[in-house]
């Protein structure tokens, strides 16, 4: 696949999340898990607009926050939390396919960055599209915090 890589500057959306850490090798179980609690929270509790489902990687030892994006604060019962993705530029772009080959976007948005002189600065972070048996037509979007000349941007 092909990726096109865009730097966009980009606003908190705020999410319902579960703070956790996860090795990367349990990501497919621990990410779908947390998703779904989250959303059972969300419903259960009337939290409006409920959106798409979200995996922020807040470091490199996997300190994760998972859940759902939301239309406005609200006040979490310890398990289930409010809080938001990041703000500042970030370099994106749209990963068609499975999950386990998410990889190769954030390859794509190392390369393209590395060469066009951009410098990460700190979270990641994948928005999902809606689910479909169809692996081929899964849509995630991926995102890499940007350094600014100013500094992080976060």
């Amino acid at each position: 696949m092909s990726y096109q890589v865009d730097v966009t500057p980009v606003h908190p959306q705020t999410i319902a999340v579960i703070r956790l850490r996860a090795a990367v090798k349990d990501l497919s179980t621990v990410v779908p898990r947390a998703c779904g609690e989250v959303w059972n929270y969300v419903r259960a509790n009337g939290i409006p607009n409920p959106g798409r489902h979200v995996a922020v990687y807040l470091d490199d030892v996997m300190n994760i926050e998972v859940g759902v994006e939301v239309g406005q604060p609200f006040t979490g019962d310890g398990r289930v939390n409010c809080s938001a993705t990041p703000a500042g530029l970030a370099a994106t772009t749209a990963h068609f396919g499975p999950y386990h080959r998410l990889g190769d976007a954030y390859a794509a948005i190392a390369n393209w960055c590395s060469a066009n002189g951009h410098t990460f600065a700190g979270p990641t972070w994948e928005i999902y599209g809606h689910w479909t048996d169809d692996p081929t037509r899964l849509r995630t979007d991926v995102y890499r915090l940007l350094k600014t000349a100013a500094g992080p941007t976060s």
